[in-house]
């Protein structure tokens, strides 16, 4: 299992609906009206989108508080790290973490440079400025996926500092940032440095529920920028997620629901975890939780939950987690209360 979300493959494992928590999307669903405009814009399906998106540039750059010249775009933020990866040297990527970033890279032909974080999941300065070069692209999940840890503001400075002084660049990755603590925002942390050497990736996928829309979008400088659209294929953006990007930044008060949503049921979820013998989840700032199972191994506890109609996240495909690790969604309360009751069912096991 390399991504979440494949509950076709096991259709037939389960009589009835699967809940998916191998996926971490807002249990709340899109903003309210977006149907609505999709259909509106069935009839623009017949031309192609404007191919330099100037009005989606417009609205991420209203969301995102940054000059519409600091915009990138893409299918998803994956297409973004991959037309990323495409213009730099090497890329240097932590353990454990979002596969794409190492695969993105090899299917570019760059050398992949892998650190472990630390025990506690957090990066080791010293080991990073010891191989970073010239030319290097460091990526870094903020949170980081599966770990859900955010980087403190003062480590990610001192990170950007590293990386830039050394010729390098830093890409974030935060495609979870909406769930986050509203401590700082990285965008408007690294405006006064005119977004040299730094790039930020957001998507609609996780927050705003449109996994299927593929819309990506971010902020960098203006020389990467020129340098980003050069490779990126046109009219990568469909028309329907276009009108999404037009829509979705505007409903303020959806997204502050969202937050105060995950939020309440992020403490809940966790604190009541922390209760059941066998199983040891970690902090997390984002929309879910690694658990490491200290008594059963992946492929036991997946079959156990899929049996009662709850598809969870293997993690072996993870690099440094190993077999003895799961992720789990934060969703609705009915069904975190069902999830936990079904962990507490292993108690007795």
């Amino acid at each position: 299992m390399e991504h979440g979300g494949d509950l076709i493959s096991y259709k037939n494992e389960y009589e009835g609906k699967l809940i998916d928590y191998s996926s971490n999307i807002n249990p709340l669903g899109p903003p309210e009206g977006l149907y609505e405009e999709l259909i509106k814009e069935f009839n623009g399906l017949t031309s192609y989108p404007d191919i330099k998106y100037r009005e989606l540039k417009d609205s991420v750059k209203d969301y995102l508080k940054c000059g519409v010249e600091n915009v990138v775009l893409g299918n998803g933020a994956v297409e973004i790290i991959d037309n990323f990866t495409s213009l730099f040297n090497r890329i240097i990527v932590h353990m454990p973490s979002f596969l794409e970033y190492e695969k993105r890279g090899r299917i570019n032909k760059k050398e992949i440079i892998k650190l472990d974080y630390n025990n506690d999941f957090m990066i080791d300065l010293n080991n990073l400025e010891k191989v970073i070069s010239l030319g290097d692209l460091v990526i870094l999940g903020n949170p980081n996926n599966p770990t859900g840890l955010r980087i403190e503001k003062d480590v990610l400075l001192n990170v950007y500092e590293i990386v830039k002084a050394k010729g390098g660049f830093l890409l974030l990755d935060e495609a979870f940032y909406e769930f986050s603590p509203r401590d700082y925002d990285s965008i408007q942390l690294f405006e006064s440095y005119s977004y040299e050497n730094v790039g930020i990736i957001r998507a609609a996928t996780k927050f705003f529920a449109l996994p299927g829309i593929r819309l990506g979008y971010g902020c960098t400088g203006e020389s990467i920028v020129k340098e980003y659209e050069r490779v990126q294929l046109p009219w990568s953006i469909n028309s329907l997620a276009e009108t999404a990007g037009k829509y979705i930044f505007k409903d303020l008060n959806y997204i502050n629901k969202s937050k105060d949503y995950i939020h309440k049921e992020r403490e809940y979820l966790l604190r009541e975890l922390n209760l059941i013998k066998g199983i040891k989840p970690y902090d997390t700032h984002s929309n879910y939780i690694l658990i490491e199972l200290l008594n059963w191994e992946e492929e036991f506890i997946f079959k156990f939950f899929l049996k009662r109609g709850y598809v969870l996240r293997k993690c072996s495909s993870f690099e440094k987690l190993g077999e003895n690790h799961i992720r789990i969604a934060i969703k609705d309360r009915e069904n975190n209360e069902r999830l936990l009751s079904i962990f507490k069912e292993l108690e007795e096991i």
